[in-house]
């Protein structure tokens, strides 16, 4: 029998993996009886790839059918594998915000998000030189160039609109479709200039997350913690600057990170995932550089389901802390007024992610 699987846009290459009962042979088809897929295999784990242009050039429907299942099959399960470099962000209800060190603008507010995939790392400056050298080849056009210490390590002194640019040029580059819009209509996706920005929360390219979205992901699956792996910090845990005379929970030594503070400065980048991954497998979530969101600060944060924060404001959010941060910046929970869009920093890059 056929059990529902997928729509997804023409063109659209994914990956899935369907977790099932024994059946000799899975095959998916379109809805119009065409073939996408088909393997035999003794049971359990499948993966099916779509690729190319697709059967009428519009939407399909994906099924599955097991010979020998009786019914509709409710046994079925089926979740994107992530792709490369990405790990998955489970949907669910979290607190943001916490209480532990009274920071006027993180009062805890009850948030909902969907499921997502984020980049494990930090963009490095290696990844940035990539798709940056592709979409000034392809008609898009930045303010900075980018900077790094070397290629593995992060990129930094790229602008919001930038990193903004850059996502859609990634996505453009893989064969997605870009989140990112120059026009209310969503007809134009953004390539040049520093107009207004619109998203299609929908497509399935890449982005900046939301502040709701990069705490979540931050905090690993961990509750009620100030870091992404408990409420004290060493610098064997992040790259920051130690500061044990007036934060109980630094642990320090004070100053700057003693690996990293050493030859060109700025920056005291340290190469990206050089310490533990959180619970998530993310890694560089508190330290290394602030990381780019896609709010516009604002306060009280609103909560409920999937926020994308205020309409308008004056400054991006940035999260996470960095190299030359204090311990109290570098918890899941602190929000920095951040930067105008247009500014840059030392300190300051991005990591993306994408729909799931």
């Amino acid at each position: 029998m056929l059990a529902w699987l997928y729509q997804a846009a023409a063109q659209e290459t994914r990956f899935f993996r369907i977790s099932g009962p024994a059946a000799t042979s899975i095959t998916a088809f379109n809805t119009d009886g065409t073939l996408v897929w088909n393997n035999t295999q003794k049971a359990g784990n499948y993966i099916i790839q779509t690729v190319g242009s697709l059967p009428g050039g519009t939407n399909w429907v994906c099924y599955v059918q097991i010979p020998g299942v009786a019914g509709l099959n409710t046994n079925v399960v089926v979740s994107f594998n992530p792709p490369a470099g990405m790990t998955l962000i489970p949907a669910g209800s979290f607190t943001m915000g916490d209480a532990l060190d009274n920071e006027a603008d993180a009062v805890p507010v009850g948030v909902t998000v969907s499921a997502f995939f984020m980049d494990v790392n930090l963009v490095s400056y290696g990844q940035w030189q990539s798709v940056y050298d592709w979409a000034v080849n392809h008609g898009y056009g930045f303010s900075h160039a980018g900077a790094g210490k070397a290629a593995n390590h992060p990129v930094q002194t790229v602008d919001w609109f930038d990193c903004v640019k850059w996502s859609n040029a990634r996505s453009q580059m893989e064969g997605l479709t870009p989140a990112y819009y120059s026009d209310a209509g969503l007809t134009k996706w953004f390539t040049n200039g520093e107009p207004a920005v619109y998203v299609n929360w929908t497509n399935h390219g890449y982005r900046l997350p939301t502040e709701a979205e990069w705490e979540k992901a931050a905090r690993g699956g961990l509750i009620g913690q100030r870091f992404p792996w408990g409420n004290l910090i060493g610098e064997s845990q992040a790259n920051y600057e130690g500061n044990t005379n007036n934060f109980s929970y630094d642990l320090g030594p004070n100053g700057y990170n003693a690996t990293y503070a050493g030859g060109q400065y700025p920056p005291y980048t340290s190469p990206v995932g050089s310490f533990a991954a959180n619970g998530y497998g993310l890694y560089d979530m508190a330290g290394n550089v602030y990381e780019w969101c896609w709010d516009w600060y604002g306060t009280p944060y609103a909560g409920g389901n999937d926020p994308h924060g205020p309409v308008n404001g004056s400054n991006r959010v940035l999260r996470g802390g960095s190299w030359g941060a204090y311990a109290n910046h570098l918890c899941c929970a602190y929000r920095s007024a951040g930067l105008n869009q247009t500014n840059t920093g030392s300190a300051v890059g991005f990591r993306c992610l994408r729909e799931y």
